[in-house]
């Protein structure tokens, strides 16, 4: 199995995630699939949830926090400014006490409890995966490639969604209740009218919002989930483990991209420094050992590169490798 097969043979895979340590390549491969699906056709967007991402640097245009910016026909990308966010959540909160309870301003003790919120640790956390909720809810991409952060934050967003979702059913659960209580006195007084509840709406769409967002990170015919790792000791442990754990969470694993491969031809050059030739007997080592752990699931194996894969030239060579050359 390769690569291109897997979006061949599942063109209904729309949601890709590439996964795994810091540093391993996973932005890189991120923008080198959105490459090769835009040049098959389809109008995909990548976006980052790594507040230290690089998807600016890697196509050489600043695009943090400015939406889905067009890169060429067909892709897209964006980068989550989660300040932004948290502030756009601020203004939104204090424009509902004004809808819901007609008040002219804002009490100090509540304007002081919104202020306090917005710098909770993990508010920042919250805010973009708020963000990529709605990305996902709008559905006006073909494909949608995630830039996951690190294993261990991935593994929180993921951990989110289902927190999320039972706190939400259990506060729409209560508020159900109060609204049965509500109509039941309006009935018995005949004289009032139970006013829409706005805050029984606001608490059903945001379960709508995590149940689609959730529902696509465990879908097994819509998702697409991709480990990135080295041919080293300590990085195969780290995938080992993390693939236990996502399984856990239902997360659908469709494959293994083994990174910075030192090429075979590299011991053919002359004068080869010691520590490169260690180094590749090191990883001819790890290779057999990756093959052994993950066999077929391993869908392609990349090579060192002899500078860093920025700008689009650089992005068209790495889709070439990862995908052969269908992507003119």
């Amino acid at each position: 199995m390769s690569l291109v097969k897997i979006f061949q043979e599942h063109p209904e895979r729309r949601y890709i995630m590439f996964g795994g340590k810091g540093g391993l390549g996973k932005t890189t491969f991120s923008a080198a699939t959105a490459y090769y699906l835009a040049q098959q056709g389809h109008r995909v967007l990548v976006f980052s949830v790594d507040p230290q991402a690089s998807l600016s640097d890697i196509f050489q245009q600043d695009i943090f926090g400015k939406g889905a910016v067009q890169i060429m026909p067909n892709l897209f990308a964006q980068e989550i400014d989660a300040d932004q966010r948290i502030k756009a959540y601020q203004e939104e909160i204090r424009q509902k006490i004004f809808d819901m309870y007609g008040l002219e301003k804002i009490p100090d003790e509540i304007e002081n409890y919104i202020q306090a919120a917005a710098a909770e640790p993990a508010m920042e956390e919250s805010a973009i995966f708020d963000q990529v909720v709605d990305i996902v809810v709008a559905a006006e991409f073909d494909y949608y490639i995630y830039d996951l952060v690190p294993l261990g934050h991935a593994l929180y967003y993921l951990s989110m969604a289902s927190v999320y979702d039972e706190w939400i059913e259990k506060i729409t659960k209560l508020r159900e209740e109060m609204r049965e209580y509500e109509q039941m006195a309006a009935r018995i007084k005949r004289d009032e009218e139970v006013q829409e509840d706005l805050i029984l709406q606001e608490l059903q769409d945001i379960k709508y919002r995590i149940q689609t967002s959730s529902s696509i990170l465990t879908d097994k015919e819509r998702t697409a989930f991709f480990f990135v790792c080295v041919p080293e000791e300590m990085i195969l442990i780290d995938t080992q483990k993390a693939a236990e754990l996502f399984a856990k969470f239902d997360v659908p694993l469709s494959g293994y991209i083994v990174n910075r491969v030192l090429p075979d031809a590299l011991m053919q050059q002359p004068n080869i420094p010691e520590y490169l030739r260690n180094r590749y007997k090191m990883q001819q080592m790890y290779n057999t050992k990756i093959n052994d752990l993950f066999g077929q699931d391993v869908l392609a194996w990349v090579p060192e590169f002899e500078r860093d894969i920025t700008g689009l030239p650089m992005i068209e060579k790495m889709a070439e490798v990862m995908f052969g050359n269908g992507t003119n």
